[in-house]
């Protein structure tokens, strides 16, 4: 039965997913920069304190190089203080290569040291971070690489390399791995309970 609602559960969290990102294509994607530079010959663009957005997904660099305002399939490389956003998790890293396909994100790759990820639950902040980050938006995948490290607020993970399913917080490594559990907090006593012998003073 358990199972049967988790199952359900996930089946309706990738519905949605998949729901939200069919909508956030619709939506118009706007650039901001402070500055631009188009080599018409080379047809190269370069922006200097570049904003992306789309919806709820927001990209801020400092640098931007790309082959043309082409978002149904392209890639942009990304430096200095990149932040993506998205509705329920964020990335930031020193650089990164975002591919958009189908007028929306589609996969992005932070570099950094170190790289950082974050996905706000109901009643958490999975918390990750590694010298590279793979995200596949589509999939709902992360791929932590290089001194990979991964937490839910209490207890951590460690490995070379870490995959995290931001659907149903699955984490999945192939090598070898160091977890350390924190103990769970004892509950605080009823007001007016007497306190623990120990802490008693003497008679």
């Amino acid at each position: 039965m358990a199972c049967s609602i988790r199952s359900a559960a996930l089946a309706l969290a990738l519905a949605a997913a998949v729901a939200a990102a069919e909508e956030r294509s619709q939506l118009p994607i706007k650039v901001e920069a402070l500055s631009s530079d188009f080599d018409y010959q080379d047809s190269v663009l370069v922006f200097n304190g570049i904003t992306i957005s789309q919806g709820d997904v927001r990209i801020t660099a400092e640098r931007a190089r790309a082959s043309g305002l082409n978002f149904e399939d392209s890639s942009w490389e990304f430096s200095g203080a990149v932040r993506i956003v998205m509705t329920d998790s964020s990335l930031a890293s020193d650089s990164a290569r975002v591919r958009f396909s189908g007028g929306q994100i589609q996969s992005a790759t932070v570099t950094g040291q170190p790289a950082s990820f974050e996905q706000k639950r109901e009643e958490q902040l999975a918390q990750g971070r590694a010298n590279r980050i793979d995200y596949d938006l589509g999939r709902g995948m992360v791929e932590l690489a290089g001194d990979a490290w991964l937490t839910d607020g209490r207890n951590e993970i460690r490995s070379s390399t870490l995959v995290y399913s931001t659907a149903n917080q699955r984490v999945i490594s192939r090598e070898p791995v160091t977890f350390t559990i924190q103990p769970r907090e004892a509950p605080a006593p009823p007001p007016g309970s007497p306190p623990p012998a120990e802490q008693r003073p003497p008679e």
